[in-house]
């Protein structure tokens, strides 16, 4: 048995939008805080600041995910949310 123990994740809840072609400019401007709009091999991407200070980058299809603290975000990969998330409202 050891001294390890089997643990589960707490349900959480978040505040999310995803980042799509058809959306990219209102997500834009919904943000608030540290984040630039660019581009990468000429496709739209955000480059926003997480809760620890790095710069992470939301791709098209990514979901951009609040921290707890207002004005940073963490990008949330398509399929790692369809699996873990769902919509409670």
């Amino acid at each position: 048995m050891g001294m390890f123990k089997e643990y589960q994740r707490k349900q959480t809840s978040i505040r999310a939008v995803q980042f799509t072609n058809e959306n990219k400019d209102m997500v834009f401007n919904e943000l608030t805080g540290n984040y630039v709009a660019d581009f990468e091999d000429g496709k739209p991407i955000l480059k926003v600041t997480t809760i620890h200070g790095d710069i992470a980058i939301v791709r098209l299809g990514d979901w951009v995910a609040e921290e707890p603290k207002p004005g940073y975000y963490y990008p949330i990969d398509e399929e790692y949310f369809k699996n873990n998330f769902v919509n409670e409202e």
